[in-house]
């Protein structure tokens, strides 16, 4: 369990540094953008625990927030197109945290082998994000604006995100094999086989 929960850190990590090199869409996608880091983080939730997946949530929101408050106004506009310096450091902490939860809530079907639900259920997630990210933003600016762009904007994002989830459940798949880590029931029913054989060979 430890040794994958570090690979899955360095593929935070990785992402992280990814996301800055993912541009944003034309104008007439209304500039929606792949959300590496958050993808990663909703895929390495449903393999985890809320012990595990607490401190990645931390992590995550804090490298997020880092990145988005970097220099003047948020951050470099040719890297952060639509900078968030309005609200204040540490709250994409607690919406990283969030939606980790909601994540967990589907962990069962996820155990089950049912990742194709987790993968299409992490757009779900995307999407609850931004909605409360921009909600957020306009109840610090005080005032509520719900375009038909902005709506457009974040489903766009949101099932562009979640395209790559398989991609993102295969690794992962792959680190659990590498780091004998169990993310599946039929992974933990065959760990109860063994453990009855040996007995039995044990007992006789």
């Amino acid at each position: 369990m430890i040794k994958y929960w570090f690979s899955i850190v360095g593929l935070v990590l990785i992402a992280c540094v990814a996301q800055q090199f993912v541009p944003a869409l034309p104008p007439s996608l209304y500039d929606a953008q792949v959300l590496i880091l958050l993808l990663v983080f909703l895929c390495c939730t449903v393999t985890t625990n809320p012990a595990g997946m607490l401190p990645l949530a931390f992590l995550c929101g804090f490298l997020w927030d880092a990145q988005n408050h970097l220099g003047p106004a948020g951050g470099l506009l040719e890297v952060y197109p639509d900078p968030t310096a309005v609200l204040s450091f540490g709250y994409s902490i607690f919406l990283y945290g969030a939606v980790g939860f909601f994540m967990l809530g589907i962990q069962p079907f996820f155990r089950e082998g049912k990742w194709h639900v987790s993968a299409l259920l992490s757009g779900v997630a995307v999407f609850l994000y931004l909605l409360s990210e921009y909600l957020l933003i306009n109840f610090v600016r005080g005032e509520f604006q719900m375009t038909r762009g902005v709506l457009l904007k974040i489903s766009i994002t949101s099932v562009l995100t979640m395209f790559f989830a398989p991609l993102v459940f295969w690794i992962l798949f792959s680190l659990a094999r590498l780091f004998r880590h169990t993310v599946r029931y039929d992974g933990l029913r065959q760990q109860n086989q063994k453990k009855s054989v040996s007995d039995l060979l044990k007992s006789a």
